[in-house]
Formats: structure tokens, sequence, C-alpha cells
């Protein structure tokens, strides 16, 4: 999968979950999902389970915690898909 894949389908999953939305406009992988996007904590799971569901993999707690950023989801992602 490439990377744009990945990234586009980030974004889809966290659109219903943002609250600023002006945080889209500028989506890349520096975006940070609570400061950028503000998606509140409870959402940030929901985020997760998302993914999880899209990509067909398992997000470790650890991994979890590290997912900050778009681009760690991106890095995550791309490690699960490489390791599935």
């Amino acid at each position: 999968m490439k990377e744009k894949e990945i990234l586009d389908a980030i974004k889809k999953i966290v659109t219903p979950y943002t609250q600023r939305k002006e945080g889209l406009e500028n989506f890349s992988q520096k975006t940070d999902f609570i400061k950028d996007l503000e998606v509140n904590s409870a959402n940030l799971v929901d985020v997760i389970l998302d993914v999880e569901d899209e990509f067909n993999i398992e997000i470790d707690n650890e991994s979890m915690e590290g997912m900050l950023t778009v681009g760690d989801a991106k890095n995550i992602i791309e490690r699960k898909l490489a390791s599935a």
C-alpha cells in the first residue's frame, strides 16, 4: 500500500471525529490528532479501532501510546502491514 493511500485513509477515518476542521485543510504527517484536529481522547480510541478495521491490523497498547501524529499512525500501519 502506498504512503498516499495510507494518509488518505487516515484522513477519512479522523474526519468525523475532528472538532477543528481547519486542521484537515493542512493535513500532513505532522498533523497532531489532539492539538491540530482537537480529537478528544475518547474519540482517539475510536480512531484506533477504525484504523485496525480499515487496515486489518491490531495495534498494541505501546504503539497506541505513540500514535500522536498522522505520521506516527502511518509508520505504525506500515510496520504492521509489513509484518503481517
